[in-house]
């Protein structure tokens, strides 16, 4: 190593992303990047901290997440630092904060990401150079959503889009491109986006350009018609030329639950033809906004969030209707607008599709809730301890990798994921014995156990259980990745 360091990790347990086993070996860290890995012998730092018996990463990647606003009013990103987390994939479920070219507010889902129109940005470039004035403790990527697309350009969200409408949605899509999205995800189960056709969303992924974007999906249907769902993302992805990330694979409703059986080997299938990956959250709870549709296929439902009802947040459904004395149906119609937390899926499942190779970790939490899912500040941890440690899911080197190295090769991030000379040095300091999730669903923001310090970009943002108040974060334009050859 020539030059000093700014600091230097000594003895850690050291897991580089890549799935290999840990070696033993210093890591040191010179202007926000990794300088030197291995016995660094007498090298000097300006700070030195004693690693012995605690493992060191790669930062985690959260791939799914709806951290948009986020980032901007909470910059310390507490939830995501505390969890080991140092990028995140925000404009996921085909809602984003940007571009919004019409007065007013998308309707739900994008309640869940902002309730005035003041959070919203005309373009892409708007909400770059905001996160570039007012930086946030994390890295971010930004997806563009289908639905505010269509929120612009269409009068009625109920039907199909006309060809002008689509080739509106295109230029909006190209010109985000152009400010530095790295692609376009998609809400299809969701009612701004029930009544495009594939075709339709095909064509604007289009834009993306072969090789260059990527294409994320909440499929139209992860119950029933789940296969068909699988199937139109596919054939999305070989219209278009582009990558297909389906995001958060599950199977939903009890009568669904062992059917991911089936969706994997459709899945590997798909994969000799296509470039697919997926993403998970460790849970066999989901949360979104409070849908009818959903209440049916739920064993339980929690209210996370009413506009109506403020009080009922943290709730049961069914003790409220109770109280109430409506139905589960009319309940919740009288507490909208409003979110839920459904239990839906199948444990056996959940660890099916974790273990299927190329399985990535996404948190898909929803920090705007006065109640949140416990996901949003337990998922990383979890997998490691629940998971990898005590049910051996995979080891804890793979476990490191679906949160490190193959996310930042899936989405083309360049120089993070790996702990390598010269690569940024995104990294957190851990304890494999001790990492675990402490967030539960009656105290759904309870910091992890054994994440002892993140690094971002080189700065300390979570250090002896709190934030440390740095916001070294970059907000990472697609021209800045592997994807970066712009074809626009």
């Amino acid at each position: 190593m020539s030059g000093r360091a700014d600091i230097i990790i000594r003895g850690a347990r050291v897991y580089d992303g890549s799935g290999a086993e840990a070696e033993i070996a210093d890591v040191a860290m010179a202007e926000g990047r990794i300088s030197a890995v291995g016995d660094l012998g007498s090298s000097a730092a300006d700070r030195e901290i004693k690693a012995d018996g605690l493992s060191l990463a790669p930062g985690f990647i959260d791939v799914h997440t709806h951290d948009d606003r986020h980032l901007l009013a909470h910059p310390d990103m507490a939830a995501k630092v505390s969890q080991g987390v140092t990028t995140v994939v925000a404009g996921n479920c085909g809602i984003s904060l940007a571009p919004i070219s019409r007065p007013g507010l998308p309707p739900p889902p994008f309640d869940l990401l902002a309730d005035r129109p003041e959070y919203c940005f005309a373009s892409l470039a708007d909400y770059f150079r905001q996160l570039d004035e007012t930086p946030a403790a994390t890295n971010s990527v930004a997806l563009i959503g289908h639905s505010v697309l269509r929120y612009n350009a269409m009068d009625d969200l109920a039907r199909p889009a006309t060809d002008a409408e689509v080739a509106a949605m295109q230029g909006q899509m190209a010109e985000a491109m152009e400010a530095g999205a790295i692609g376009l995800s998609t809400g299809l189960f969701y009612p701004p986006a029930r009544a495009s056709t594939t075709a339709e969303v095909a064509a604007i992924a289009e834009v993306l350009g072969p090789g260059d974007g990527i294409y994320t999906t909440h499929m139209r249907d992860e119950a029933d018609g789940i296969l068909d769902s699988i199937e139109e993302a596919a054939a999305i992805g070989r219209q278009a030329k582009v990558q297909v990330v389906i995001s958060h694979h599950k199977c939903v409703g009890r009568r669904n639950h062992g059917r991911s059986v089936e969706t994997l080997a459709l899945i590997e299938k798909l994969r000799g033809e296509l470039h697919v990956g997926l993403d998970l959250y460790p849970y066999i709870a989901g949360s979104t906004v409070l849908l009818p549709e959903m209440i049916d296929r739920a064993e339980r439902t929690l209210v996370t969030w009413s506009k109506a009802r403020p009080e009922f947040a943290g709730r049961d459904l069914a003790e409220i209707a109770q109280e109430l004395g409506l139905s589960p149906q009319d309940t919740a119609s009288a507490l909208q607008p409003a979110g839920a937390i459904y239990f839906m899926m199948d444990e056996a499942d959940v660890r099916r599709i974790m273990a299927f190779p190329g399985t990535m970790i996404g948190s898909d939490g929803l920090p705007a809730d006065q109640h949140p899912h416990p996901r949003l500040w337990g998922t990383f941890p979890r997998v490691l301890g629940r998971y990898a440690r005590e049910q051996g899911v995979f080891g804890m080197a793979e476990a490191v990798h679906r949160m490190t190295g193959l996310p930042a090769a899936e989405f083309g991030l360049k120089e993070r994921g790996l702990i390598r000379p010269g690569h940024h040095a995104d990294l957190v300091l851990f304890d494999a014995e001790q990492v675990r999730d402490r967030a539960t669903f009656e105290a759904p923001t309870t910091p992890a156990a054994g994440i002892e310090c993140v690094w971002v970009n080189g700065q300390a943002v979570w250090r002896d259980g709190e934030v440390t108040g740095a916001r070294p974060g970059r907000a990472i334009r697609r021209q800045e990745t592997l994807r970066g050859a712009d074809r626009l």
